[in-house]
């Protein structure tokens, strides 16, 4: 395959474009877009074709020579009568092929159909041993289609009749390829690499039990993945996810770069060299609009929002790609829950890094109307989208390839879209799409970046300029704020087939309302000019509260972020402008000039209400506010364990007492806006309650649980991954006939508004049997099956009770799998350190491979 030539006009062409056509095309789109035409095959106007025209010949000159041919083509398709829509179209396709960006390589792309839906636009893996696994379906062949030689289409690479390539991407030098493949259902996706022209098959990874996807070559040399090598769960559902990763060339020291909870993936790369990526995590808000664009170092030190952290709608800003010679990037403007297409849109992060101000063009256009920061439940709003749109990459600054829908079902083509609005059908397969288009040659290196993570050192250090500077703080007083508060949110190890209906699906219950839990890894001082500098440990998922000269939160972060081993991390303030840079006249800060403090008053373990917050309530309000008195009529307090919870914890929840944000919206909270201070519980105990008399330490701990936004459990494992809400010990039979015994709904999705209907520390004080007569026959049963729930959780445990352990089966055998894998990941680390190389056991160096 011959894919060098020469082509000087069109290298240079390839970083510049007519800047008043673009300029004007951009500014049209957004002041007054033009109705979405669904064309089979494509999407062209004279009006949009003639500027696009016009333009490739100022542009290429020379290079262009059938230009002008075009237009008087063009002008006579104008002039007929009737308008003859099928030779615009003709024009358009032939017009665009012969555009110099499409004849100096051939075109790489991959065949396939598209992912089978499942539940979220990240469950694409259909992992061996996981949930979905059943929903692959075999792809074909890798291969190219080269305008420069009439349209010739070749195959590069077939996976095998039951495999499927995803995910390629070639060279800077454009001599080779790195991809993912999987060779039947029963693999799962690893790394390979391949030349250009087919030869020299290499498999980089081949770990056991993981997948391996979305391959970046890295500047100085290493490659970066994403993978399920540390098993984690999204949190509103049972899905594995993956992380961010990087290895040498030859597959060597796979070290993990990204610890978010859920998923980090499609990366590219930054004319800087940093990483961009979209990243799915949320702490304290909704799951479905919290998919967004994040930058990162290629050692993983400098995790940072890039667009779209606090943008209600789109649900997700995924696949980004930068445009050449310019600062925005064209993104999938996705749906939560869809497969990872959608719209499209260039985005200018120079004019914010949330909502429509920032998004200069959309395709379909009338969908830049629908981006906002506001609202809520709006993060699947492409999903009914006629056109939909996946793997875009720019050719220049106006002209982009793109997999699109050809109005055949699912089936996607490789099309070519312009900012005049053109969108040009070039190539389709008769019954697989077409995705991940990109030119097969050379392009420009950005620079590389020095590795500074330290694996002989075990915690990173953060500075904070000035807490006070941000959005959101006016409310806040020079001063107030004493200290910060260090939290950990750790990743969902673990699932239950059964689950609690909070917001979204916890499986199994964690909190009423939102998803994880949490643990204090301790507070640090902040100085009063408002500065800190603190030490933490090191590849955790962290997030921080700012607290006042009371210890409650005035501020919270509702997003996480990590420290590498030995990294310095620096920020200007809470909830800064992200565009903002630190304050050049304020001078070295009080925390700079001393030593990084260390983290105090921490917890050993994650929080968990049952052992923190309850026995606060039994020493001082059950006496009152029990079953059966007129206060617990109003509040009931008492400890009893229940269908998920415990009956304090959903009453007070239930009830109003707290003021929590649960799983919140996107936008920014102002601070003060929630927490212990706003809920009613401290503030009655405050003003004081009749002889309630709590010591500090009492009342800190419950303001630290409302200000950590309520949580209950300390794990997602469960004694009873089986049952309802994957927590309670009664079986779905027991639960269907209690259920009709005293007519209570104990579906999987009810929530218990008011004091919850069942006690399994004493049974008979359960709500569920004040319907029934008391020692009649349906009361006797209906106990009867309470009394065994008690005697199992006698006997068994629960996660929330002293002597808990996982259930034998699935939920060991997840646990033992992440322990496994963390080891591999120490053994890996600790190579690195010592200056060797370490490789997965089932891949070592080899000369190549090939196929069958």
């Amino acid at each position: 395959m011959k894919v060098e030539r020469t082509h000087a006009v069109v290298a240079l062409a390839a970083l510049v474009w007519v800047a008043n056509l673009v300029t004007r095309a951009y500014a049209d789109d957004s002041a007054a877009p033009r109705p979405d035409v669904a064309i089979i095959h494509g999407d062209v106007t004279p009006a949009t074709l003639r500027p696009a025209i016009e333009s490739m010949i100022t542009k290429f000159a020379g290079d262009y020579p059938q230009g002008e041919a075009f237009l008087a083509q063009l002008t006579a398709i104008e002039a007929s009568e009737p308008f003859d829509e099928d030779a615009l179209e003709r024009l358009a396709r032939t017009a665009y092929v012969d555009h110099p960006l499409l004849q100096a390589y051939p075109i790489l792309f991959v065949t396939r159909h598209q992912y089978k839906r499942d539940h979220h636009n990240t469950a694409t893996l259909f992992q061996t041993g996981e949930i979905n696994r059943g929903s692959y379906e075999p792809g074909g062949p890798m291969k190219t289609i080269d305008f420069g030689q009439g349209g010739k289409v070749a195959e590069l690479l077939h996976p095998g009749a039951i495999g499927l390539v995803r995910d390629p991407e070639v060279s800077f030098d454009g001599n080779r390829i790195v991809f993912s493949m999987r060779k039947s259902q029963d693999d799962n996706y690893h790394i390979y690499t391949v030349n250009v022209d087919g030869s020299d098959l290499k498999q980089l990874t081949g770990a056991d039990g993981v997948a391996d996807i979305d391959p970046l070559f890295l500047p100085d040399g290493g490659i970066l993945f994403s993978s399920t090598r540390e098993p984690k769960y999204c949190m509103c559902n049972r899905h594995i996810m993956c992380n961010l990763f990087r290895m040498e060339a030859d597959g060597a020291n796979i070290q993990q770069i990204g610890k978010s909870t859920l998923f980090e993936g499609h990366s590219t790369l930054l004319p800087d060299g940093r990483v961009l990526c979209d990243r799915w995590e949320y702490v304290d808000r909704n799951f479905g609009d919290a998919q967004a664009l994040w930058t990162v170092n290629p050692d993983g030190t400098g995790h940072a929002i890039y667009y779209g952290n606090n943008t209600a709608s789109p649900g997700g800003v995924i696949d980004a790609r930068v445009i050449p010679g310019s600062q925005q990037v064209i993104a999938v403007l996705a749906g939560c829950h869809d497969r990872p297409w959608g719209a499209l849109g260039i985005i200018n992060r120079q004019k914010g890094v949330d909502g429509p101000t920032s998004v200069l063009r959309a395709w379909p256009p009338r969908f830049r109307q629908q981006i906002s920061t506001e609202g809520s439940h709006k993060w699947d709003s492409t999903l009914k989208l006629p056109v939909k749109y996946e793997d875009p990459y720019p050719l220049s600054d106006g002209v982009f390839l793109v997999s699109r829908t050809v109005g055949k079902g699912e089936r996607t083509g490789l099309y070519l879209l312009d900012v005049f609005g053109n969108e040009v059908l070039l190539h389709e397969e008769p019954e697989l799409g077409c995705y991940d288009p990109m030119p097969l040659g050379p392009r420009t290196m950005p620079p590389a970046h020095p590795q500074s993570v330290d694996y002989t050192k075990e915690t990173g250090i953060f500075y904070l300029q000035n807490v006070y500077e941000g959005t959101h703080m006016q409310n806040v007083q020079p001063g107030e704020i004493k200290h910060l508060r260090i939290v950990e949110s750790p990743e969902k190890r673990n699932w239950t087939p059964h689950g609690w209906g909070g917001q979204g699906e916890h499986a199994p219950a964690m909190n009423w309302h939102n998803f994880e839990n949490k643990r204090i890894l301790g507070t640090v001082p902040v100085e009063d000019d408002g500065s800190a500098c603190f030490e933490v440990p090191a590849d955790k998922f962290i997030f921080f509260q700012a607290l006042d000269a009371e210890g409650r939160m005035v501020q919270t972060m509702r997003s996480g972020t990590i420290i590498r081993p030995g990294e310095v991390q620096s920020c200007v303030g809470c909830h800064e402008d992200r565009l903002m840079g630190p304050d050049a006249n304020a001078g070295q800060t009080q925390a700079a000039r001393r030593a990084p403090s260390k983290l105090r008053a921490g917890q050993a373990e994650p929080f968990n209400y049952l052992a923190t917050v309850q026995p606060i309530l039994d020493r001082h309000c059950v006496s009152c506010h029990d079953f059966g008195t007129e206060a617990g009529k109003k509040l009931n307090l008492a400890g009893d364990l229940n269908n998920a919870f415990n009956t304090s914890y959903v009453d007070l929840w239930s009830k109003g007492f707290i003021s929590c944000i649960g799983a919140g919206p996107a936008a920014l909270q102002p601070a003060k806006s929630w927490g212990a201070r706003r809920s009613k519980l401290i503030q009655t105990l405050r003003k004081g309650h009749c002889d309630v008399d709590l010591g500090a330490h009492e009342m800190q701990r419950l303001v630290s649980w409302i200000d950590l936004n309520g949580p209950y459990y300390p794990t997602y494992d469960s004694a009873y991954p089986l049952t309802r809400f994957g927590r309670s010990p009664l079986s779905l039979s027991e639960y269907g006939r209690l259920q009709e015994l005293t007519g209570t709904d104990f579906t999987e999705h009810c929530r218990f508004h008011g004091t919850d209907p069942v006690s399994f520390t004493r049974p008979e004080r359960s709500p569920c049997l004040d319907t029934l007569a008391k020692n009649s026959a349906p009361y006797r049963e209906a106990l009867a099956i309470l009394k065994t729930g008690q005697q199992r959780l006698q006997a068994t445990p629960r996660a929330d009770m002293p002597g808990f352990s996982p259930a034998p089966g699935h939920q060991q055998q997840r646990n033992e799998k992440w322990i496994a894998r963390h080891q591999v990941e120490k053994q890996n680390r600790s190579a690195i350190a010592a200056g060797e190389k370490r490789y997965d056991p089932q891949v070592q160096p080899n000369p190549g491979m090939r196929l069958p």
